[in-house]
């Protein structure tokens, strides 16, 4: 997947159930953290839809820092996303977060995503690649370009090329606060240097403040993106009604925002 190997290739085009991710235009994959009752998932996905984004995004499996939170729907969950896609069009990503998921996700979703916690699990990315499907792969919030770039390949020769990268943070400690998120602005352009795979950006995970996300989502597509995968609300919902990650999850007029910002950057 190096430049170095093929010099002179232009950025790969993925194309998710339509969407062209890499083609120019940022893309905005916008959704629930988590997959959590019928109706979050079905107001959250007419949200996006209204809003101008281009895919869906909702966790069905899990993984949490305490084993005493909300774990997701699992395979109920799964049906929920489908039948938000029925229901508007759009195609979504989803995480699995074990090789024994990885069957069930691929049958349903319309790519699968690696999240920063397993991008080192390459039991995972194999099974993941042997799939077939598109691939969002999260960088982990520690990690080095050149680990980050040899996951991809993991996930290649396994057997799918059609990957997508993601920087969503790493940890840092630029106030005071133990092990902070920050946004790695500067590795989207050495992504660009090393290989032909596009890039998006995780401004919810990145910043943990739904009031910071409008501008990383600006600085990233100012970088260079190709897209942003946004944690949203349903319209008119606030972040005490969800059990995972409302303090970072925008409402729908921001994301109505984030959207005219990249189809401004695509002109």
């Amino acid at each position: 997947m190096a430049r170095s190997h093929r010099p002179g290739t232009e950025t790969l085009v993925v194309e998710v159930g339509g969407v062209r991710i890499g083609g120019g235009t940022p893309v905005v994959i916008a959704g629930p953290c988590t997959v959590e009752s019928r109706r979050q998932v079905l107001e959250a996905a007419r949200t996006a839809l209204d809003e101008g984004a281009d895919m869906l995004r909702g966790g069905v499996f899990k993984t949490r820092t305490s084993p005493y939170d909300f774990q997701g729907m699992g395979q109920k969950g799964l049906d929920l996303m489908a039948e938000a896609r029925a229901r508007t069009g759009l195609p979504f990503v989803t995480e699995a977060i074990d090789p024994r998921h990885v069957e069930a996700v691929a049958a349903v979703a319309d790519m699968v995503q690696v999240g920063t916690r397993n991008m080192h699990n390459t039991a995972l990315l194999k099974e993941i690649g042997r799939a077939g499907k598109p691939v969002l792969l999260k960088r982990g919030w520690a990690s080095t370009l050149a680990e980050w770039l040899c996951a991809a390949e993991y996930v290649a020769l396994a057997g799918s090329r059609a990957i997508v990268l993601c920087e969503r943070g790493i940890r840092t400690d630029p106030t005071g606060r133990h092990a902070h998120p920050s946004i790695d602005y500067g590795i989207l352009r050495e992504v660009r240097k090393a290989t032909y795979l596009p890039v998006i950006v995780d401004p919810s995970h990145g910043t943990e403040a739904a009031s910071k996300v409008p501008a990383a989502c600006s600085r990233a597509l100012e970088a260079g993106a190709d897209g942003l995968i946004v944690e949203i609300l349903p319209r008119g919902w606030a972040a005490k009604d969800v059990h995972c990650d409302g303090h970072q999850s925008v409402s729908a007029t921001a994301l109505a925002a984030i959207v005219r910002r990249a189809r401004a950057a695509g002109r």
